[in-house]
């Protein structure tokens, strides 16, 4: 890892009649492009992630997603989700592209921003220049009945606890009862479900003794932002049910990419990654054997995938 650097530029872009999209330009103005694109949904603000980056060789850039972080407006105080979807955040990142006047970028990112990264490289191929991404997911309708309901299996106690939040809302599934909850006209109820949902979050999101509470233990105003975001995804399968990534993984067979995974991650199971892979000839695939959702063994093996890919191409700013 690199030592922690500031951006050397900021900004707001505006993306649309409401949105406000806040990015950040860091490390070297003329070297290799690459994006990060951060978890969540609605994990914004994000500043580490700068440290994976050799900031000599890169252009670091990075923008904090609709709803959240540094944009605005902010996805629990607007109430209305209808603009916020998987296709106007990949014309997000295609609108920061040309507003920065960037031919090619390598795009990286974790978790849900992983979701992202294939959905952006598989509609804007011509664009990437490679894919690293850590804790893979793919927001498919199978791995969000595992994430709300499956894994459960191995949680029971504290399923049942989650499942009795919202009990008395309608919705075939949890995810819809909880997007009811979340998305209630009482402040109250809201609360409640964003507190509970943060706490199943951290309850199955690894499987590593080392892991650490982040999403329970954040402020109120955090938790609602976030499960706001969450819940809103992975209610329509991250908007990508007409469109799953999994089949589309040969658009990308020119595309070399690094998929990380943890062994111990119950929240997003190896097999999206191992499947992936599968499909995607130009990939390779690292499994962090002693790790979960993330970690800082993982966080060294992006740097070093990074790396590897910096001598390929450069473009300024």
């Amino acid at each position: 890892m690199f030592p922690p650097i500031e951006p050397f530029k900021t900004g707001h872009l505006q993306v649309d009649n409401s949105h406000s999209i806040y990015w950040e330009a860091s490390g070297n103005p003329s070297g290799k492009p690459a994006i990060f694109l951060h978890g969540g949904p609605g994990a914004g603000g994000l500043k580490g992630y700068r440290k994976m980056f050799d900031p000599e060789k890169y252009l670091i850039l990075y923008l904090d997603q609709r709803g959240c972080g540094n944009s605005r407006p902010l996805a629990h105080e607007s109430r209305d989700l209808s603009s916020n979807h998987t296709q106007a955040l990949i014309g997000d990142i295609e609108t920061l592209r040309e507003h920065l006047g960037i031919k090619q970028w390598l795009v990286t990112g974790g978790s849900w921003g992983t979701t992202l990264a294939f959905a952006y490289a598989q509609a804007h191929t011509q664009r990437v220049t490679g894919l690293v991404l850590s804790s893979i997911t793919t927001t498919s309708k199978e791995e969000v009945q595992w994430i709300t309901e499956d894994v459960g299996a191995l949680f029971p106690q504290q399923w049942d606890e989650f499942a009795a939040v919202v009990k008395d809302f309608k919705g075939e599934r949890l995810v819809d009862r909880y997007y009811q909850a979340i998305t209630s006209v009482d402040p109250g109820v809201r609360a409640m479900a964003a507190e509970a949902w943060c706490k199943w979050e951290d309850t199955h999101v690894s499987l590593d003794p080392n892991w650490k509470l982040s999403l329970s233990i954040a402020d109120a105003g955090f938790k609602l932002l976030f499960a706001t975001l969450v819940i809103h995804y992975w209610k329509h399968a991250g908007f990508l049910s007409d469109t799953p990534i999994l089949d589309r993984m040969s658009i990308l067979a020119k595309i070399p990419g690094v998929l990380l995974h943890g062994r111990y991650d119950v929240s997003s199971p190896l097999r999206t990654a191992w499947e992936l892979h599968k499909r995607w000839p130009g990939s390779r695939l690292v499994v962090i054997e002693s790790e979960g959702h993330g970690g800082p063994q993982m966080s060294e093996e992006m740097c070093r995938a990074i790396s590897a890919f910096a001598e390929c191409g450069h473009g300024s700013l």
